[in-house]
C-alpha cells in the first residue's frame, strides 16, 4: 500500500490484519505499507497498531551520487552535447541537499532544459539549475494544493505574509494570529471568512501535506494549550501561486 498515510481512515488496515482471524480468508495476509512520512503510524488508532504487529524499515533519502546515477539514465531526453559536463552532478547535489527525492531531481533537470529552450540557449549549464529551481518549487506547490479549496490557499497566503514580514528567526505563529491576517486576505479577495474552527481544520490539512508544520504548545498553568504553525516553503514561492493581491503588508 503505497502512500498509506493518505488513507482517510485506517479501517482497511484493521480489516486486512484481521481477515484470517475473522474467517474471511484461509491464507496469511502480509501488509507492506509505504510512506514518506516517518511518523505516519501516529495517525493510526491504538487498536490498529496492536493488530498490525509491524516491523519498520527506514530507507535513507538518495545521496548525490545515487541521484547522479538515476539522472544519467534520463540524459537521453536531451540532444547530444546539450547538457554541459557538470549539469547532472550539480542537479544531483542540489537535490540531495534539499530533499533526496529522485522525482524532484528529474523535474529540476527538466526545468533547466525548459529554461534554456525558452530563452533560445543552445546548451544547459549549471547556472540554469539555480534559475530553474524556484520554478520547480512553484510547480511542486501547485501540485500539492491543486485540489484544495480556495480558503486553504488564503490561509496559506496569510501564513506566507506573516513569515515574509517577520523581523526575527521566530517564524512560528499561533492560529489566532494567522486568522487575523487571513481575514485581511479574504477582504482583498472580496469573500466571506470561514469560522476559526474551520481554519484550524484547514491548517491541519496543510500540515498533513507537509506545506506547513504544526506544534501543540502549553501555555502554562491555567492558560491551556494552543497550536503554532510555520511555513515549510519559501514565502516567495507561495506568492507566485496567485496574483500579488494576496501579498499584503503585515506588522507581525
Amino acid at each position: 500500500m503505497d502512500e498509506v498515510d493518505r488513507l482517510s481512515d485506517d479501517d482497511i488496515l484493521m480489516i486486512l490484519s484481521r481477515a484470517r482471524e475473522s474467517g474471511k480468508v484461509d491464507v496469511p495476509i502480509g501488509i507492506i505499507s509505504i510512506s514518506n512520512k516517518v511518523n505516519f503510524r501516529e495517525q493510526m488508532t491504538e487498536r490498529v497498531k496492536s493488530s498490525l504487529g509491524h516491523n519498520e524499515m527506514i530507507f535513507d533519502p538518495y545521496d548525490g551520487e545515487q541521484l547522479r546515477q538515476i539522472l544519467e539514465n534520463r540524459k537521453d531526453a536531451f540532444q547530444q552535447d546539450v547538457l554541459t559536463l557538470g549539469v547532472i552532478p550539480k542537479t544531483g547535489a542540489l537535490a540531495a541537499q534539499r530533499h533526496g527525492d529522485a522525482r524532484k531531481a528529474i523535474r529540476l533537470l527538466r526545468h533547466a532544459g525548459d529554461y534554456a529552450k525558452t530563452n533560445g540557449i543552445g546548451t544547459v549549464k549549471e547556472a540554469h539549475l539555480e534559475l530553474a529551481q524556484e520554478q520547480a518549487e512553484v510547480e511542486r506547490l501547485k501540485e500539492l494544493i491543486s485540489g484544495l479549496p480556495p480558503h486553504s490557499k488564503y490561509v496559506l497566503y496569510a501564513l506566507a505574509n506573516l513569515t515574509d514580514g517577520t523581523t526575527n528567526s521566530d517564524d512560528w505563529f499561533r492560529t489566532t494570529v494567522i486568522y487575523d491576517v487571513y481575514e485581511g486576505v479574504c477582504k482583498t479577495e472580496a469573500t466571506d471568512t470561514l469560522s476559526t474552527d474551520t481554519i484550524r481544520g484547514l491548517l491541519n490539512e496543510l500540515a498533513f501535506l507537509e506545506i506547513t508544520e504544526s506544534n501543540q504548545e502549553h501555555g502554562g498553568m491555567g492558560k491551556g494549550t494552543y497550536k503554532e504553525h510555520r511555513l515549510l516553503w519559501d514565502p516567495n514561492v507561495v506568492f507566485k501561486m496567485d496574483p500579488d493581491s494576496a501579498h499584503e503588508d503585515t506588522d507581525y
